[in-house]
């Protein structure tokens, strides 16, 4: 990770960074609640973990702290604080991660009490939302990308510029470095309004690519879509080259993909496009769901989704409900859905103990099991395989082949007859 330059959103450097390319660490820190229990929550920090990891943090040291609701003023309790406070400093940590959306209060307040009267080192404290905000800048590749989350990271600075050395004035340019300051104006000001020109210039500069986008999809004409869903880091990329023998960037990191690619795939005598969008995540932020709109809008106009889903991870349930979720943010919740249950070969489930007082859950059924309890649901067709291993392939295929023809013939009659 690196060092936070606040106002220097959309570059091609993600914020974290170290002078001296030394190893960069963190501590990774989470509520226990009543919505949450400590088993769901070390799933989370396991998430939140991968995510730094992604970012090129390292760090093992986790805490956790049992409130009905988050500390207004600090998130966590003051003793937990001074906890942390104490081991960041015996160890020299360089980032504080919350698995929350921290309020800019909040982090001031953190921030202020675990570097205050420390001035051979400082911790910077970044919450959830700011670290998947970082990613997405540095995994962004095209113009398009980059312009979408560069409105995305600007309009999570904002509220928190109080308090942040930022001077943005130096970016905004002006004849012979006249200071562009209105009378009065304090630095706080200067910089909310930059930020806020920048905001705006970013959004008049995404709807003029909408709309390209738009005509784009509309020259497609009337050929069925196909778009793969589904959690990130599920397999989706690979399925998309196996499927289309196309070339898309995979690998075994979290967004992998952030444009959308779509291609042309041929199955039998049966042509339809299929796109490869943007993974969803927990807590995915509403700064990224907006400014990735007109990404999103190929899911909302496919015909088909094709969710696809990691059975091999402890908490795939938790990932159906996320994208679930986020489908119906989106609007696109009515679209035929067909479930695709990907890396059967690393599924491992744990023998269930009937004598035992906890109850059964996913990881106590066997392979065979699941494949029964999903196929027997009502309106869930589904497939198991492992896009690695290429087992049921030819099955998704075939599946793919009678889905998109029956909605080919219905939308092209006159191609079914014979001449």
């Amino acid at each position: 990770m690196q060092n936070e330059i606040p106002g220097q959103a959309g570059n091609d450097e993600t914020m974290y960074e170290t002078v001296d390319n030394s190893i960069v660490t963190a501590v990774f820190i989470a509520l226990i609640t009543h919505d949450q229990d400590e088993e769901r929550v070390e799933e989370y920090l396991d998430e939140l973990q991968f995510l730094a990891l992604t970012a090129g943090v390292e760090g093992e040291k986790r805490f956790t702290q049992r409130l009905d609701h988050p500390n207004p003023r600090t998130y966590i309790g003051s003793g937990k604080l001074e906890e942390i406070k104490q081991y960041i400093r015996a160890n020299e940590i360089d980032y504080a991660l919350f698995d929350d959306e921290l309020t800019p209060s909040q982090m001031r307040n953190i921030e202020r009490e675990i570097n205050d009267h420390w001035p051979d080192h400082h911790c910077s404290v970044v919450d959830r939302t700011g670290l998947i905000l970082d990613i997405f800048a540095d995994r962004a590749q095209t113009a398009y990308a980059k312009t979408q989350v560069e409105l995305a990271q600007y309009q999570y600075l904002y509220p928190r510029l109080t308090g942040m050395w930022t001077h943005l004035e130096r970016q905004r340019g002006g004849k012979g470095g006249l200071n562009m300051r209105g009378p009065g104006e304090s630095q706080l000001e200067t910089d909310r309004r930059i930020v806020l020109e920048k905001i705006t210039r970013l959004k008049e500069q995404l709807r003029k690519i909408d709309r390209q986008m738009a005509s784009q999809r509309s020259n497609r004409g009337q050929m069925v879509r196909i778009s793969l869903v589904g959690y990130t880091n599920v397999g989706k990329s690979t399925i998309m080259n196996l499927l289309a023998k196309s070339d898309v960037f995979a690998e075994n990191k979290l967004f992998a993909t952030l444009d959308t690619t779509v291609r042309k795939v041929v199955i039998e005598n049966v042509p339809f496009l299929l796109s490869d969008t943007v993974g969803f995540i927990r807590k995915l932020p509403t700064q990224l769901v907006e400014s990735f709109k007109s990404t999103l809008d190929e899911v909302r106009e496919a015909d088909i989704l094709m969710h696809v889903v990691d059975i091999s991870h402890p908490g795939f349930e938790d990932q159906i409900r996320t994208v679930n979720q986020t489908l119906k943010d989106i609007g696109a919740q009515d679209k035929p859905i067909y479930m695709v249950f990907n890396k059967i070969d690393a599924y491992r489930y744990e023998p269930y103990d009937e004598f035992s007082l906890q109850e059964r859950t996913s990881k106590n059924y066997t392979l065979e099991e699941m494949k029964n309890s999903w196929i027997s649901r009502e309106h869930t067709p589904c497939i198991f395989l492992s896009a690695k291993e290429r087992i049921g392939i030819e099955k998704l295929r075939n599946d793919l082949y009678k889905m998109v023809a029956e909605i080919h013939a219905g939308r092209f009659p006159f191609n079914n007859f014979l001449w």
